[in-house]
This record gives C-alpha cells, sequence and structure tokens, in this order.
C-alpha cells in the first residue's frame, strides 16, 4: 500500500502501471550496479524522472545505494553504486516470489541473499546510532568484495554467497582485498550454509549466525 498509494502521491506519478513497472525493475536489479540509462530505458521513462524516482523511494527507506569504496587500491575502480532494497521480502514479492520453493529454484535467489545480509548489516549500525559505513568494493577485472565496513579495528571485508557449500573461488576478491588495503580486520565470507569456521585464512560464517564487529544481525 505505502509503495503502491503513497510514493506515487509523493512522486505525482498518474499511471500506476509504469510506476510498477519501475519499481519491479528496480528489485531485479536489486544486489547489482545501477545503470540508470538502462532502467529508464527498460521502464520507458527519461533518465531524468529515473533519478527522481529513485531519489524518493530512497528517501522513503524502499531502497538504498551502496557506494563503491572511495580509496585508491587499484588504479581502474568501479564508480558505480549499487542498488539494494531494505526490505527483502519486499523485493521478493515485487519478482513474483510466494515461498520458500520457489526462491530456492528463482535466478534472483543470489542477489536477494546478497540484499538480506547487507541490508541487516546497515540496518544493524543504524539501529545503533552508527554511521552508515558500508561499502563495496569491484576493479575492472571483475574481482569484487561485496561488503566493506568501516570499524573501530579497521575495514572490514565481507563476501556473500548463498551457496550452502564453500567453493575455493570465492576467495578471490577476499584475498585480492588483503593484499592491497592497509588497516584491514580478518575477511569474513558469509554463506547459506549452517556451519562456521575457518578456512584459508577467512572467517566463514552461517547467515544464521552472522557477527559484524562484534554485533550479531539477525536476518
Amino acid at each position: 500500500t505505502y509503495v503502491e498509494r503513497d510514493v506515487r502521491q509523493i512522486l505525482r506519478v498518474r499511471d500506476l502501471s509504469t510506476f510498477t513497472r519501475f519499481i519491479r525493475l528496480c528489485a531485479a536489479r536489486s544486489g547489482q550496479l545501477l545503470n540508470i540509462s538502462s532502467l529508464a530505458a527498460d521502464a520507458g521513462i527519461s533518465q531524468t524522472a529515473a533519478r527522481q524516482w529513485l531519489s524518493v523511494l530512497e528517501a522513503s527507506y524502499v531502497l538504498f545505494l551502496l557506494q563503491p569504496h572511495h580509496s585508491n587500491y587499484g588504479k581502474r575502480l568501479i564508480k558505480s553504486p549499487k542498488l539494494f532494497f531494505h526490505d527483502t521480502g519486499l523485493a521478493a514479492w515485487l519478482l513474483g516470489i510466494d515461498d520458500v520453493e520457489q526462491m530456492n529454484i528463482h535466478s534472483s535467489r543470489p542477489a536477494l541473499f546478497e540484499t538480506l545480509i547487507v541490508a541487516e548489516a546497515v540496518k544493524s549500525r543504524l539501529n545503533r546510532g552508527k554511521p552508515h559505513g558500508c561499502y563495496f568494493w569491484r576493479d575492472h577485472a571483475g574481482l569484487e568484495v561485496d561488503l566493506v565496513m568501516e570499524t573501530g579495528r579497521g575495514l572490514l571485508p565481507v563476501e556473500i554467497k548463498s551457496g550452502q557449500t564453500i567453493a575455493s573461488d570465492w576467495f578471490k576478491g577476499l584475498h585480492r582485498w588483503q593484499k592491497m588495503a592497509a588497516n584491514t580486520r580478518q575477511a569474513q565470507l558469509v554463506y547459506g550454509g549452517d556451519r562456521s569456521f575457518v578456512r584459508s585464512g577467512v572467517k566463514c560464517q552461517s547467515w544464521r549466525e552472522t557477527d559484524f564487529d562484534g554485533q550479531r544481525t539477525k536476518p
């Protein structure tokens, strides 16, 4: 109701179908780099309108933009932000996902899993009165750290994977980050399994036991 009525009234959107298509396209892009021109073209609106709608959706806490980490770790870094929904359930509903069985086989499952972990990390910090302090890192070679958090003990790099079995290539971005970044803490990997342990120098955590900076999130 809030999305379809209140936000639409704030934006003065007359064509509900266009706005609905736009926000569903946003849901399909949750966890991905924001490409305004592509989003606007797919929604059938101007880039100016797309920016205005995104701004209101961000101000009303429907979605947020995760900025790339600004330190110069490498000469060629991705500068576009990533789009995330605050409420993963809302994003799933907009994508037409009705139950767990459908979620398990849906193509957006990895992105929604990342959305869940990132959103809970952001909300956990904000609820404790701390600055947002959350970023991501990606270079032009495709190596990425899904979440980089500023903490009192240094930068905390976190990789997020929805799979239940650890794969060796999941550590590539974290290891690359550790070689380049100063003032960094032990890397963490949050995954869809049930066990927590240390592997290859990385603290692997079950999504059910995610603990950032001494504070456990409860997704």
